[in-house]
């Protein structure tokens, strides 16, 4: 078995780690840290996990954790990630940071979205770890930058097609809207019951800041700059995404030729379903899983594409993917771990 480690497991991307690693055939876990639950049984403050995970979360030591693991995942917050990750490198740990402290390449416009950066030398050895696009990066990487949620359900859809030139770099627009567990599990008035349930609302309208980590990622795929318009929507349940894109098709690109660049791009993909004519993507069909549904549709009045995709926030969106970037790391199965279907209903 392989040791690994968690910073952060009082959060839910720390939770579902721990599930996840829970089922895993060939990674032990053998600590996990929490500043607000130190010294207190994990089961004990997860009855979900009764009986799967033995320990007691213990204090955010990067260098203490980083000595008994082979790899570390960072489940902290921006800035705290940032802060500890030269430490855990410098021990020798592999690292999964699932904050967006490593994800964009410009440190300018890292900090004017989110915070002064104390470890920009870091940034150039980062890997971009969304597996279907740098998998062989991913491999050698020492430090994997685990991309957002919103971020992964855009860019799975849309890199194929800018890489093929079937639609135009400008004018996009994505509507993405993701289940309430995705803002994080700390106390927030705007996302007690009472405000949640039964409503449906748009945020950060003037400006999200994964915008910038979609457009770097687009604009590599285009060979150009590109420019997003991006709206996040607070959908009244626990946890998926559905993205809703639209895009100005180039000459000769339909809804046919959107799924075979699609399936050319992803048919031999673990976690990526591209879906028949008549079908479109459901959160259900995703949940608990860290597979992507593709759909695509044509508007016969605008002659715009409108491209569809659906994932689980927690799994593909965030510990899904650091699993399976993890997996590639170590050199294991990519699949390990990560072989549930979709919890229905």
């Amino acid at each position: 078995m392989i040791p690994v480690a968690i910073m952060g497991g009082s959060g839910y991307t720390g939770v579902e780690l721990m599930r996840l690693i829970a089922g895993h055939p060939e990674l032990e876990l053998v600590a996990v840290s929490s500043g607000q639950f130190k010294g207190q049984a994990v089961d004990q403050v997860f009855g979900a996990l009764e009986g799967a995970v033995n320990l007691s979360f213990v204090d955010h030591d990067a260098r203490a954790l980083a000595q008994g693991a082979a790899l570390v995942f960072l489940a902290v917050p921006h800035k705290a990630a940032m802060a500890a990750a030269p430490d855990l490198l410098a021990a020798g740990a592999k690292v999964v940071d699932l904050s967006a402290d490593f994800r964009i390449h410009d440190v300018a416009v890292y900090e004017k979205w989110y915070a002064p950066h104390s470890a920009p030398e870091l940034l150039a050895q980062a890997v971009y770890g969304l597996p279907e696009f740098y998998r062989n990066q991913v491999k050698g990487a020492q430090l994997v930058a685990n991309p957002g949620c919103y971020v992964t359900s855009v860019l799975v859809p849309l890199v194929p097609l800018l890489k093929a030139g079937l639609v135009e770099p400008q004018g996009l627009i994505a509507d993405s809207a993701s289940g309430v567990s995705g803002a994080g599990r700390s106390a927030k008035l705007g996302l007690i019951h009472g405000e949640v349930h039964e409503n449906f609302k748009a945020y950060a309208v003037d400006g999200h800041r994964h915008t910038p980590e979609m457009e770097q990622e687009l604009s590599l795929a285009a060979g150009a700059e590109v420019r997003l318009t991006f709206t996040p929507h607070l959908l009244p349940m626990d946890r998926g995404i559905l993205s809703t894109i639209y895009a100005r098709p180039r000459a000769g690109a339909d809804a046919e030729a959107v799924r075979a660049c699609w399936q050319k791009a992803y048919g031999e993909e673990p976690f990526v379903r591209v879906l028949p004519p008549g079908r479109l993507p459901a959160t259900k069909e995703v949940r608990g899983t860290n597979r992507v549904q593709l759909g695509v549709a044509v508007d016969p009045r605008s002659g715009l594409i409108k491209l569809f995709s659906a994932l689980d926030n927690l799994t593909k969106g965030a510990s899904g993917q650091a699993m399976q970037n993890a997996n590639l790391m170590l050199g294991l199965d990519e699949t390990a771990g990560l072989r549930e279907l979709a919890l229905t209903p």
